[in-house]
């Protein structure tokens, strides 16, 4: 009599709102983003746990979410934080990376694997201004870099957003534009899936869930309710960060067309 005990998958999820399945909420409040997806495809048994938080930081997914995250001993732990700390005035990417690196360095210790995601283009599916576009557009490269790096230094799996097909179609967006729809979680957990399989974990391959169609008037009034507040919120901490890197970025371009003109006459 075989008496071997299928092994059970314990898979943490610790981060912000991106982690937190924001956009796929289904009618009841439940929310089906692209862990729990991936959390419902391993071939074994798996215990899921979500710890991640909207509005959560780096330094909060190290102080707060990691300590709850490492107590569950994670096989598998999707580490997806970043978006927030550069929205804040005081972003440095060093800050991002010291925190990250001792969140995985944690993780490590007790044997997890660790799965990083990487930034998408919000300038693809945004209307900004010019000057903001490029600051921010800067920042977002920056975190990318910071995420790259830790993925080389600790062996963290890079969930390489920008190479899945369709990523940028607005079709898979939340009306924010700031997190996947129901279809982009769809798809983003099915990458996800495929990343674990190559890791040696057994998955299937998510089926795309059904959810309930939203009508033009509950979008705006999700946005009065959620989208405003949250720009007004963010405002206060980001814009006077904003205004002074805009014009920061005006006078490089000044300096740089009068260092042009003043060498195109030699």
């Amino acid at each position: 009599m075989n008496s071997t005990k299928e092994k059970l998958i314990n898979f943490v999820v610790i981060g912000d709102s991106a982690a937190f399945g924001t956009g796929a909420q289904e009618s009841d409040g439940t929310l089906k983003g692209w862990a729990w997806q991936v959390a419902n495809s391993f071939e074994e048994p798996c215990k899921y746990i979500n710890f991640s938080k909207p509005g959560s930081k780096s330094s909060d997914v190290l102080e707060d979410q990691l300590p709850k995250a490492i107590s569950h001993h994670p096989d598998i732990c999707a580490v997806v934080v970043g978006g927030n700390d550069l929205l804040r005035n005081n972003f440095h990417p060093q800050t991002l990376y010291q925190n990250l690196a001792q969140t995985c360095q944690k993780l490590i210790d007790i044997g997890s694997t660790i799965l990083i995601l990487e930034l998408h283009d919000p300038t693809r599916l945004l209307k900004l201004p010019p000057l903001l576009r490029r600051v921010l557009s800067r920042r977002v490269e920056a975190v990318n870099g910071v995420y790259r790096k830790i993925a080389t230094d600790f062996g963290a799996t890079l969930i390489e957003t920008r190479s899945i097909p369709e990523v940028h179609n607005l079709g898979n967006w939340h009306i924010d534009r700031m997190h996947p729809g129901p279809k982009g979680h769809a798809i983003l957990a099915r990458e996800v899936c495929r990343l674990v399989a190559t890791l040696g974990f057994s998955t299937r391959e998510p089926s795309l869930p059904s959810f309930p169609h939203v009508s033009t008037r509950e979008k705006l009034l999700w946005l009065l309710r959620n989208g405003t507040p949250w720009f007004l919120k963010r405002s206060v901490d980001l814009l006077p960060a904003a205004i002074f890197l805009m014009a920061k970025e005006a006078f490089t371009l000044l300096k740089n067309v009068d260092t042009e003109s003043r060498y195109s006459g030699l």
